[in-house]
């Protein structure tokens, strides 16, 4: 009996590992595995949404390219409430808005898809994914 219940543990301790395991890889990821760090970037454009939704927020931007097409790029920031506690407020960012953002370009360059490091509108004020920026006169 004692070797019974040892087993039905066993299976009930595997089944549950089994079930866990590829939900941390899936959940999160480091931004330095995704992002090319040693590759800068800064664009300018317009709001088109922003979608702060955890685990990290989006912001998507429309960019007017040289040859007057317009490209799409989408930039992962922090969590929502980091970034409002970064002194970000969507309220202050409606589509359209004129933003330039820098930060770093993902390491799969078949789309336009980047890391947020700081957002500054056309009026001066910066939004930054690690902190407020000092001298940036954002709230």
């Amino acid at each position: 009996m004692k070797r019974a219940a040892h087993a039905i543990v066993a299976v009930i301790v595997t089944v549950i590992a089994a079930c866990g395991l590829d939900a941390p890889l899936s959940a999160h990821h480091s931004f330095a595995a995704h992002y090319d760090m040693s590759n800068a970037i800064t664009v300018q454009g317009t709001i088109v949404n922003v979608r702060l939704t955890n685990p990290h927020s989006w912001f998507f931007i429309d960019v007017k390219e040289a040859d007057g097409k317009t490209t799409r790029w989408s930039f992962e920031a922090g969590t929502p409430s980091g970034m409002i506690r970064n002194g970000y407020k969507a309220s202050e960012l409606p589509p359209g808005t004129m933003v330039t953002i820098s930060g770093f370009r993902a390491r799969e360059r078949s789309e336009n898809v980047g890391m947020l490091r700081t957002l500054t509108t056309a009026d001066g004020k910066t939004y930054g994914m690690f902190g407020p920026q000092e001298g940036s006169g954002a709230r």
